[in-house]
């Protein structure tokens, strides 16, 4: 099943590599959506794929790459587009 879920993440999460980490998970899993930096220090994620796939990126981004600290992590569940996008760090 296709699912897509929104990611916010908060804490330690700017300037550590988050975003190259996500994209490479989402290559990994063969994923769609992107990962963006936000002007509040947060990093936003959206993710559109298999379920099982979703949910292994969702733990990956729950714990972040070496040096980062995620003090807060929200999940809200999207309609699928069902669009093959790839996936992109978006600025």
């Amino acid at each position: 099943m296709i699912v897509a879920r929104r990611f916010l993440i908060d804490g330690r999460v700017q300037g550590v590599g988050f975003r190259l980490f996500a994209e490479e998970r989402a290559a990994i899993e063969g994923v769609h959506g992107y990962v963006r930096n936000l002007d509040d220090g947060r990093v936003e994620a959206f993710v559109e794929g298999d379920e099982e796939s979703v949910n292994r990126i969702e733990l990956a981004l729950s714990r972040g790459p070496i040096g980062a600290r995620v003090d807060s992590f929200v999940v809200e569940d999207v309609v699928p587009g069902g669009r093959a996008t790839g996936f992109t760090i978006r600025t």
